[in-house]
């Protein structure tokens, strides 16, 4: 996120923008007014040749061509929502900056709303236009004086058209965007996510409310409406993400192609690529530049996948769940991860053959135990062993709400016995000690592997993010803390197998 600028650095930002704008717009004096109405309307009917005309100072490379598709879209659809995650040096602001003034100056569009994480970086965005509008010979020449008196801030201003910018951080009340009857008619969202938003996942939610309940709303139904986000996916749950996920159009275009080549060989050569990537780490490159965001927490960096024995070979296989009940002494979120993790231990080594992690509703989780017990039956693992975690804020939920769905479902799948299930209610202590400190010196020493079988599923995808952002500040840990419980178990049990003595307090567990 870019820092706010001093009233001297916005200055000078300001004078740097002017002049380069004056120098790069200089118009034909001799020209008649004949010759000016037919090169204007020349000009309109091909956008590519409007915006190199008036936009000079950055319409610096040729197009790409997904640079015209997006345009044509734009200028063909006045009720649009797109959602643009081009990589940096892709040049989607400034693209949008030149779609949008055209749609302002030839009189499509009336009121523009640009938004961003802040109210100074939405400020920052808006300068461009500010400047050109005031500035830019050509336009001022083409179509007239655009600054009007006693509306022309930084960040909001009115052209003497009666044009309407205004510059919103996100959460801002959007009241009051009006402009005489005219409600918003563009609405552009740049930069709105950060990479501290973007670790909790709370945050991220208000962030949408606030643009689904808020900004949109403050649109005519009758009117035609543009919406256009800029991001990059800085993260799997962001504000790009989800709007991506409702736009009419969402285009993710990289660095590079599917190829390995330029997407805009006109502007960033193979050579400038490789020197710009060179330059920082490789998770820095997927998430700046191939919108592939990697999470990378303090305990875990990468998941080990790999072939794992037959799960009736290893000296224990243990399921273990958590039904992630709202704990509300710590506040944790109504959102938490429901979880099922399969593990066995062979060779000193341990290995996950399943996993389920997912928001979900009861049910859902007593089927995955149903489906735990039948894996185990299938690879022949005997005895079977299934705890659930009941620890004293669990224990009425799990034998009020748990137990009674599972002999449910073992009625309606016309069973006489349920699954062996065994509650762990051994005091816990807190979540990331635990799994620091039990599973981080096994995966360190390359003994922590997931089935290859299971790599790239929904519930694995989820289980693997979980893992890499395992922090003392991470508020999703539900994966890696069902794991945590059945290596516990697992380490208990072949402890006390291979010894003659119980451990204190522990010695009446029945594991």
């Amino acid at each position: 996120m870019a820092k706010q600028l001093t009233d001297k650095q916005y200055l000078q930002q300001w004078e740097l923008f002017r002049d380069n704008i004056a120098r790069s717009s200089p118009i034909d004096l001799k020209e008649t007014p004949s010759e000016k109405k037919k090169r204007v309307e020349r000009l309109e009917k091909k956008p590519e040749a409007w915006f190199k005309y008036y936009f000079s100072a950055f319409y610096t490379s040729e197009p790409a061509d997904f640079h015209i598709k997006a345009t044509k879209r734009i200028l063909a659809n006045p009720e649009y929502y797109e959602v643009r995650s081009w990589s940096r040096e892709l040049s989607k602001s400034g693209r949008t900056m030149m779609e949008v003034l055209y749609l302002a100056l030839t009189g499509k569009k009336k009121n523009i709303l640009l938004i961003s994480s802040t109210y100074d970086n939405a400020e920052r965005l808006l300068m461009p236009y500010k400047a050109l509008l005031e500035f830019n010979a050509r336009i001022i020449n083409d179509y007239g004086e655009q600054k009007s008196i006693g509306a022309w801030e930084s960040g909001e201003f009115t052209t003497k058209k009666g044009v309407a910018f205004r510059a919103l951080g996100a959460g801002q009340s959007p009241r009051g965007t009006r402009k005489d009857a005219i409600r918003p008619d563009v609405i552009l969202i740049d930069d709105i996510d950060t990479d501290e938003e973007c670790r909790n996942a709370d945050r991220i939610k208000t962030k949408l409310k606030w643009v689904e309940e808020a900004l949109i709303p403050t649109r005519s139904v009758s009117n035609p409406l543009l919406i256009i986000a800029c991001g990059n996916i800085i993260a799997k749950y962001c504000c790009i993400t989800e709007m991506g996920a409702k736009a009419d159009t969402w285009e993710v275009i990289n660095i590079r192609d599917k190829n390995g080549n330029s997407t805009w060989p006109q502007k960033n050569s193979e050579a400038q690529i490789d020197r710009v990537l060179g330059m920082i780490s490789y998770n820095s490159q997927q998430k700046e530049y191939f919108n592939n965001p990697i999470i990378e927490g303090d305990v875990f960096k990468e998941i080990t996948y790999g072939k794992t024995p037959r799960p009736a070979d290893c000296d224990f296989v243990v399921v273990y769940a958590d039904p992630s009940t709202s704990n509300k002494e710590r506040g944790r979120s109504k959102a938490s991860c429901k979880s099922v993790i399969i593990a066995g231990l062979k060779d000193f080594k341990y290995y996950i053959f399943r996993v389920w992690v997912d928001q979900t509703g009861n049910s859902i989780f007593v089927d995955w135990l149903f489906e735990a017990e039948s894996f185990l039956e299938l690879h022949k693992v005997d005895p079977k062993k299934i705890y659930i975690e009941n620890n004293s804020l669990q224990d009425p939920f799990y034998t009020q709400v748990i137990m009674p769905l599972i002999y449910q479902r073992a009625r309606e799948k016309n069973r006489h016995t349920i699954p062996p299930v065994t509650p762990d209610s051994r005091k816990k202590p807190e979540k990331y000690e635990r799994i620091e400190g039990t599973l981080q010196p096994i995966d360190r020493m390359g003994n922590l592997i997931f089935s290859a079988d299971i790599k790239g599923t929904p519930h694995m995808t989820r289980m693997h993010d979980q893992m890499l952002g395992v922090s003392p500040t991470s508020s999703t840990m539900d994966g890696p803390d069902a794991l945590e419980g059945a290596v516990w178990i697992i380490k208990y049990r072949a402890t006390r197998r291979n010894t003659t003595y119980a451990f204190g307090a522990t010695s009446n567990r029945k594991f």
